[in-house]
This record gives structure tokens, sequence and C-alpha cells, in this order.
């Protein structure tokens, strides 16, 4: 039996009743999805927290700090889609606990390596894990959901969000004091999220066997293939729009504060960790808040709302540099849950497809920014990256153009 979302007071993005084989919801499934989501990304954020030592220590450019972001990246992003389109058809409850072995290779590999592609090599390997992790996790929450999807979806994002802002103060505080050996450490969390991994695979397999017969009544939102696709493109070109300026951020945040304001590294990270903060905030309230006024509510006020404030950062002091950073955070973040659960809806049984295919394509936008705009620091300076990534928000005017997902049961 499963609970049903709660009714939504926008009609036209209402969320659907439960999918096939979910269960009640399970509050406790839930967390260890979000905390091993924490894990995966707190480790994963050490990356680019150590970049300034990286550069420093191997005599690295902007544009091979791109290249590491890339490695990582790409790995993650192209690997994701696939991962979950042949887990929606064949579930592999195993993959769960695997792909952090990946991750735990990469980050002991991160710790002793002596060049540059070596470091390419553990990044990559990083990027491995993350490319399982992702949408065998996501599809986990979603099981337990009991059908409030967008609660789901942002409790598990927010867990990512939370250890992508805890990772940079670890960092600042255990390797950048000590020396790149001191990753090391944060084998120990990967050790600990496998466990948590392969507690949530027993659950995942045991659901499947408990689902088998199941079935729910079949229904459809009654749109076309061609609207269905062209619907997709659109919320790509707005991943795109978003995850450029995050990649402006995540990557070169610390550089541009250091060059502009003459910051610290370490103060640098505090700021960094400020702005992470915000974006765990954001994701938090988006997913719920979504399943209460629509998707398309929260996509239109979290991508083109964000403009004013990204088009004035790049011009302001450091007191209110800090504080459009955190706004500008809390802003962008709430789109995320809000975009794979629409997306979810349009394509329904392709619960891990569509999860990799968006947290692929965040990855892959990201690491193609990382490298396009450490390569334009270079050449133009790192505040006028800041000013030209000021104005992707504007795509968000491309929400208008989103169908209603309101499903009918057939």
């Amino acid at each position: 039996m499963a609970v049903s979302p709660a009714t939504p007071a926008t009609a036209g993005e209402t969320p659907t009743a439960v999918a096939a084989g979910a269960s009640p919801l399970v509050a406790g499934i839930l967390a260890s999805c979000a905390l091993a989501h924490l894990i995966n990304d707190l480790i994963q954020s050490v990356l680019p927290s150590i970049y300034p030592m990286l550069k420093d220590s191997y005599g690295l450019t902007f544009t091979q700090i791109g290249l590491i972001t890339l490695a990582f990246q790409i790995t993650a992003s192209l690997l994701q889609p696939w991962i979950g389109f042949h887990t929606d058809r064949h579930p592999k409850p195993y993959l769960l606990p695997a792909g952090m072995v990946c991750t735990l290779i990469g980050v002991l590999l991160l710790a002793f390596v002596g060049s540059f592609p070596a470091i390419l090599a553990a990044s990559a390997l990083i990027g491995v894990g993350s490319s399982t992790f992702h949408p065998e996790t996501s599809r986990v929450a979603r099981l337990a959901s009991g059908g409030r999807f967008g609660l789901a979806q942002s409790t598990f994002q927010v867990g990512g969000n939370a250890g992508t802002a805890i990772g940079p103060l670890l960092a600042a505080a255990i390797v950048i004091p000590y020396g790149q050996t001191h990753v090391a450490w944060f084998a120990l969390f990967a050790l600990f999220a496998i466990g948590v991994q392969y507690g949530l695979s027993r659950w995942y397999r045991n659901h499947l066997r408990s689902a088998k017969g199941r079935k729910a009544a079949a229904v459809s939102h009654g749109l076309s293939r061609g609207r269905v696709t062209f619907a997709l493109i659109v919320l790509a070109l707005l991943v795109f729009s978003k995850y450029i300026y995050m990649a402006s951020i995540t990557s070169y945040f610390t550089f541009y504060l250091i060059e502009r304001f003459g910051l610290s590294v370490a103060s640098s990270q505090l700021h960094l960790f400020l702005f992470l903060g915000a974006v765990a905030a954001g994701t938090f309230f988006g997913g719920p808040i979504g399943d209460r006024i629509g998707r398309k509510a929260v996509i239109w006020f979290s991508i083109l709302g964000a403009a004013p404030f990204t088009l004035a950062l790049p011009y302001v002091d450091l007191f209110w540099t800090s504080v459009l950073s955190v706004v500008i955070g809390f802003i962008l973040a709430s789109a995320f849950s809000a975009i794979v659960v629409y997306a979810q809806e349009l394509v329904p049984g392709n619960v891990g497809m569509i999860a990799g295919i968006f947290f692929g394509l965040m990855f892959g936008f990201s690491a193609i920014a990382a490298a396009g705009l450490g390569n334009l620091a270079d050449h133009r300076g790192i505040e006028y990256v800041y000013q030209l990534c000021s104005y992707m928000p504007l795509l968000g005017i491309l929400t208008i153009l989103l169908p209603s997902t309101r499903r009918k049961a057939v």
C-alpha cells in the first residue's frame, strides 16, 4: 500500500500517484540514502577543495585544473544514464556498495600519486564510483518515498549538498595544513559508506522480492513522444544554465576571492562553505514545495529568480559578494530535485535512466564548464569569468515551454 503525495495547489504540474512497486514512506531508508549521498559528495568535494594546493605543488595552470574536473566528471556523467537504463530493466542491488569501492580506490590513489596524469586517473576512478552511486541510490530513495517523490528526491539531494559543503572544511583542516597524503583519511568515510550502501542493497533486494506480482494501475500524462522529447530538451537546457554557473563557483570561487579581495586559502574556503551550505538548504526546500505547488513553479523561481543576484555579484564588495553568493546558492539549488522528478513523470518506468541522465548532465555540463572556464580565466582573468557567467540564469525563461505533466489513469 502506498501513501499518496500531497495535493498540489497548482494544476498542471500535479505529482503522480505512487509508481509501480513503490512502498510506503520508509524514513530510515531515506535517511540512509541521504547519509550515503553526504559521504559520497563529501569525498568528491575534497578534490576541488585541494586545487590551490595541487596548483602550487605541481605548477598547474587553470586549464589543467579544469582538466582534473573534466576527468572526474566525464566518467561520472557518461556512465550514469547507461547504468540507470540497464538497472531499470535488470535491477542490481549489489552495485550500491560496489560503486563506493571504486570511490575508495580513487581516494587512496589521489592521496599517494605524484604526477598530473596520476591525479587525472584518481579523479576518473572517483567519477566511476559516482556514476554507479547516483542512479541506484536515487532509485532506492524513490522506492522508499511513499509517493512523496519531491520530498524523497530533496532528502537524497540535500545529503549530497551537505557533504559538498562539509568537504571543503574538512579538507582545510585535514589536508591543506599537512599535505596531499592526508587525503587518505577520507578513505575511512568511504569504508563507512560501503557499509551503509550494503544495508541499502539488502533492503532493495528484499523490496524487489516482495514487489513481485504486484502491479499498479497504469497512468499516462497524455503527451506525445514528440512533446516529451521537446520537454526533456528544455529541461536539459535549464540544467545547462544552472550548472555552468554552479561550476564557476565550485571550481573557481576560491581563486576569485583570493585574486579580487586578497583572501587567504582558508578564508576563501569558508566563503565557499557558506555558498555550499545555502545550496544544501535550497535543495531541501525545493522538492517538498514542488510536491505541493507544482514542479514548474519551483523551476521558474529557481533559475530565472537567481538572475538579478548573479548579474550583480561581479560588481560588489566582499560583504555583498558573501551575501549574494548565499542567496544565489539557495535559489539555484531548489530547481534540481524538481527537474529530476518532473522528468521522471515525463518518462514513467525509467526512474534510474532519468536520474542517470540528469545527474550525468549535471556532471557533464559542470566538467565542460570547468575546463572551458579555466581556459578562459587563463586568457581573460577570473573576474571576466564571473561577468560572463552572470547571464546564464536568464535561460530560465525557457521554463515557459514546459508542458503539464498531470497524469490520467488508463
